[in-house]
């Protein structure tokens, strides 16, 4: 368990979605299902860098009634629609606006930070928790080799924030990931590419209290 601002826990399994699982016609349930079946150890991640910020807004307050089981809901980037849909947390990369300006835009949010190597996780002092990646070679990110499990615990122990490992995990991994520091893992594909997203987040978290 990791405490973050205002001692909320950060959720040790962060679902992201990308455009292409943005846009199903079943995204915004199986969103839910996985926020209500994970409850305060599943947050769920709207990303979509060239979904508009109404389709965005209106995705996030469907998803408010799932989030009572404790589940997180993190916008990425978008400072507008975390504050209109009272996210839990923001995820800012390279692109974002400061965090400073962001923590007066919408000081109720908690805000991660999106590192790749331990220069970035140091100066990122004022974030919450870190996403670090790409841990493991994914196909997200074709041709860039996975930084691998010794970076991710060589960051782990030299950051006093939580760090969240990105970048082709799946359970076996998550389990690894933890045992050398992590606290969490961020997935995509392993999620929303599953014939059964529900059963592959059970696995996910399963790996994880192996670990413990």
């Amino acid at each position: 368990m990791t405490v973050v601002r205002d001692d909320r826990i950060l959720p040790v399994v962060h679902v992201i979605s990308d455009e292409q699982s943005l846009h199903r016609a079943d995204f915004v349930a199986k969103a839910a299902a996985l926020l209500r079946s994970g409850g305060g150890r599943v947050a769920i991640h709207l990303r979509g860098h060239t979904t508009g910020g109404g389709v965005l807004e209106r995705v996030a307050r469907a998803l408010t009634p799932a989030r009572e089981e404790g589940g997180w809901l993190v916008i990425n980037d978008r400072v507008d629609v975390a504050g209109v849909a009272a996210a839990d947390g923001l995820q800012l990369g390279r692109r974002s606006l400061p965090r400073d300006v962001v923590r007066r835009l919408a000081p109720a949010c908690a805000l991660g930070a999106s590192v790749h190597d331990l220069e970035g996780a140091e100066a990122a002092i004022d974030a919450d928790w870190l996403v670090l990646g790409t841990i493991y070679e994914t196909p997200s990110h074709p041709g860039r080799r996975g930084a691998g499990l010794a970076h991710a615990a060589r960051v782990a122990k030299a950051v006093d924030r939580p760090v969240v490992a990105i970048g082709g995990i799946t359970p076996d991994r998550a389990q690894r990931l933890r045992a050398v520091g992590a606290a969490g893992v961020a997935v995509s594909s392993g999620i929303w590419g599953a014939r059964d997203s529900l059963a592959a987040l059970e696995e996910y978290l399963a790996a994880w209290e192996r670990a413990a």
